[in-house]
């Protein structure tokens, strides 16, 4: 993780005693090390190192345990001479080009418990021999471009924990492969294909489930209820699939899940009140369904008391992370504007481990505010993302108790009434109620939520003065009030909210603002007067050259045209004379096509 850059092909082979080498997230260019088969462990993960790795590296005394050359550019077939090095335990060669066959020799390895080959050009073929290694705990076939049904040998991986197949090409159900039998598996990512068809109920037997992640397929129907005896579960996400129906009500069973992602489907109705027994549910999003009806009173428990779930992650082994679960960690952690996403700029495997883990064991990485206290805190904090459905009625009051949410969406439904003020005791980072039709005045509390750093209010149907005091909101960079035509009173010349431009507060017509009161048509003109009533010199002075201009203007057009009149009358240029022809004839045909008297 720092900028190191040249070639590595030689540098180390005077190291007789090294064991241990990581090299990971730099710029070293050139070919690999063919030395490092002697080492314990070796990474030079995330680098731009190129070119085949010889046969030769492995040699038979190979004493690896960890071997990571993922994201680099390495090309060319995976030697099998891989198989001397028995004590190998993980072997990551995500994001490489590597092609062709995987060596069935990969199965003599009997201590492999990591098997990462994502994003290569590997075949499709999976050896059998694989089936042979006890200890394989994690397999990544992630991005190898397969295609057709899902392989019927990943449903006889019975040793398996983690089985991600994201990013492929398969298509038809999940029936076939018989994965639905691996009860031991506590992952599976089937993410980013062309799977259709039902959602497989039978997926309900795989109580070991943690993480089922379906999303960014074409699966139709509804969801099946069965989904909700998956006591374990900790993320569920169906999103960007065709579904269609209702939430089951037994998801409320789900009493360790902290990621429920249903986002962009044509489910409808209510959301059910059960949601509200998810005590860890954290994350929630349902975005750009068609849901409707009003927000259970008893949603707002969600997430209330995630810590058994914590606490037991805390207690058991970390699962291995490879690339293919940062993208699912971005995927789960980020919305358009979220908190989260200043850590995207940093990104790197290990930056993203470490935020996985701090996750699920229920350490924040970014500080939040912390009710009545001055002091802020390392906490976890999750977010609530309605956008895009056709929820109505007012928000219940008890929104004001979800202690733990940070960013809260409302828009572009059909939310009415007032806002309650409760939602000034919340640790806000980001405040969107836009395209509603909230009414009544804007809570003064919402200058409370001093980490706000999004507030949109825009398109609703709020009156009365402007809350000045969200003025004091420092951290504020996103602020949209717009078209909220009854809103009266004046922004701040200065402070955070005179920072901003036209485009904050537009469609506002009794709201006077630095960059709207002398732009806004439909805002009456200030008279600049003294006390006398009579107008400022500088008033008379604008008004003067107003006039000066206007009779300039004036008289020369008299002037233009009295000279054309004289030059036409007296030279007749043809150009005038027909002119003149056409215009009479043009009154004389008129009629007669109105009528349908000529056809021309």
């Amino acid at each position: 993780m720092n900028d190191f850059s040249g070639r590595i092909d030689e540098f180390f082979d005077g190291c007789l005693n090294l064991q241990y080498l990581d090299l990971s997230s730099n710029k070293f260019t050139g070919n690999i090390w063919t030395g490092f088969s002697r080492l314990v462990e070796f990474s030079v993960s995330e680098n731009f190192v190129t070119g085949p790795v010889p046969a030769s590296s492995f040699s038979e005394n190979c004493a690896l345990k960890g071997l990571d050359l993922s994201v680099n550019e390495f090309r060319g077939e995976l030697p099998r001479e891989i198989s001397s090095c028995k004590n190998l335990v993980m072997l990551n060669l995500w994001g490489n080009k590597f092609s062709g066959s995987l060596p069935s020799e990969l199965g003599s390895i009997s201590t492999l418990e990591g098997l990462l080959l994502g994003d290569n050009s590997f075949s499709r073929v999976i050896p059998e021999s694989l089936l042979n290694l006890r200890n394989l705990a994690v397999l990544d076939l992630s991005m190898n471009n397969f295609g057709g049904q899902m392989q019927e040998i990943f449903g006889r991986f019975k040793q398996l924990k983690s089985l991600v197949l994201q990013g492929n090409s398969y298509t038809d159900g999940l029936s076939s492969s018989v994965i639905h039998k691996l009860t031991n598996l506590s992952r599976l990512d089937l993410s980013y294909n062309n799977f259709s068809g039902p959602l497989p109920a039978e997926i309900s037997q795989m109580v070991g489930l943690k993480f089922l992640v379906l999303a960014y397929n074409q699966f139709t129907g509804a969801i099946p209820p069965q989904y909700g005896d998956l006591s374990q579960l900790q993320a569920l996400d169906l999103s960007f699939n065709r579904l269609v129906g209702s939430i089951p009500p037994s998801i409320g069973n789900l009493r360790s899940l902290l990621w429920l992602m249903l986002a962009n489907n044509s489910l409808t109705g209510e959301i059910p009140g059960e949601l509200g027994n998810c005590r860890s549910l954290l994350w929630l999003n349902l975005a750009n369904n068609q849901l409707s009806g009003r927000l259970p009173h008893r949603l707002t428990n969600i997430g209330r008391n995630p810590t058994p779930t914590f606490e037991s992650n805390r207690q058991s082994n970390p699962m291995v992370t490879g690339p293919s679960d940062c993208l699912v960690t971005e995927r789960l952690l980020t919305i358009d504007y979220s908190p989260f996403g200043f850590i995207y700029t940093i990104l790197t495997r290990k930056i993203c481990k470490n935020i996985w883990n701090q996750l699920l064991q229920g350490h924040g990485f970014f500080q939040v505010c912390v009710k009545d206290s001055p002091v802020r805190k390392y906490r976890v904090s999750g977010y609530l993302q309605l956008t895009g459905n056709r929820f109505s009625g007012e928000v219940p009051s008890g929104i004001g108790n979800m202690q733990h949410l940070s960013v809260l969406d409302l828009s572009y439904n059909q939310f009415n009434g007032k806002l309650p003020t409760e939602i000034g005791n919340l640790p806000l980072v980001v405040l969107n109620i836009s395209w509603d039709k909230f009414s009544g005045e804007i809570p003064m509390e919402i200058g409370n939520l001093n980490c706000l750093q999004n507030l949109d209010l825009s398109h609703n149907e709020f009156s009365g003065t402007f809350p000045g005091n969200l003025n004091s909101l420092n951290e504020l960079s996103k602020f949209n009030i717009s078209f909220n035509p009854q809103i009266a009173g004046k922004i701040p010349d200065f402070g955070q909210l005179a920072t901003f431009e036209e485009e904050s507060y537009l469609g506002n017509p009794l709201l006077q603002s630095r960059v709207s009161k002398w732009k806004d048509p439909t805002v009456p003109a200030l008279k600049l007067e003294n006390e006398n009533g009579s107008k400022s010199s500088e008033e008379s002075e604008k008004g003067f050259w107003w006039k000066a201009l206007l009779m300039e203007y004036g008289c020369g057009m008299t002037l233009g045209m009295v000279m054309l009149y004289f030059c036409v009358r007296k030279t007749q240029p043809k150009w005038a004379v027909n002119k003149v022809e056409a215009m009479h004839r043009l009154k004389v045909v008129r009629p007669l096509k109105k009528n349908g008297g000529i056809n021309l």
